[in-house]
């Protein structure tokens, strides 16, 4: 078995536009992510999938590799599905997608959506606590978790929650860990409605009975990188 980590970062998001490229700290956000992953200290190779070759040239001399992608990809696991494709992973090789807009990723996150998978999910994914502030925020993902581990629901706003099922509610991070197996069976899946409306990729596994085990970390960490605000929050951090 191998573990691939691969950071996709397509360069015009919705929500902040070039966002891999936006300086924090004085160099490229993907560049700071990228050290970020490397700092994991995760057996494997790591790379970074673009759209957009200046994206690739600010990782270089990182020791990572770089790899052009497909334009039209609607979304992060697209990008890296057909990187598993050109590299011919086998179906128990390990994927780890550590979003390009995640800079402060605990470890615990990424060791623990791995350890979701070996545990017997298909799909492991990592949170921490929510604070008030981020219930009401669409820009911050919730998750909510069963008593087994696993996510019943992934919603931006408390009205796509619609569900009478209590259970705690978490912060999402933008970390995923799955077997090229099950990466290439979520690619056959169709889209669902929610996806669409919520903006939530993982809406998908979730609708067609896919388990999503979720490690939740004790305490929050500085969450990922969506907005201008949040652009000048982790400035400020640094």
């Amino acid at each position: 078995m191998r573990l691939v980590c691969v950071i996709p970062a397509r360069y015009e998001s919705t929500r902040l536009p070039g966002k891999p490229l936006r300086l924090l700290g004085g160099e490229p956000l993907i560049r700071y992510v990228t050290r970020r992953a490397l700092a994991l200290d995760l057996p494997g190779d790591i790379l970074v999938a673009s759209d957009d070759r200046r994206v690739l040239d600010a990782v270089a001399g990182l020791g990572v590799e770089g790899v052009l992608t497909d334009a039209g990809h609607a979304s992060g696991t697209e990008r890296i599905a057909e990187v598993v494709a050109r590299r011919g992973l086998r179906d128990p090789d390990l994927v780890l997608n550590l979003q390009g807009d995640e800079p402060f990723l605990p470890r615990e996150a990424a060791v623990g959506a791995v350890e979701r998978v070996q545990a017997g999910d298909d799909i492991g994914t990592a949170a921490q606590p929510l604070s008030p502030e981020g219930r009401r925020d669409p820009n911050r993902v919730k998750v909510d978790v069963d008593g087994r581990g696993r996510a019943l629901r992934f919603y931006r706003t408390p009205a796509a929650q619609a569900c009478g099922v209590q259970a705690p509610t978490f912060q999402h991070l933008g970390v995923y860990a799955y077997r090229a197996a099950t990466l290439r069976t979520w690619m056959m899946l169709p889209r669902v409605e929610q996806e669409t409306t919520e903006g939530l990729e993982q809406l998908r596994p979730l609708a067609h009975g896919l388990r999503i085990g979720v490690a939740v970390l004790p305490t929050a960490a500085p969450h990922g990188i969506d907005t201008e605000h949040d652009l000048r929050l982790a400035e400020a951090l640094l």
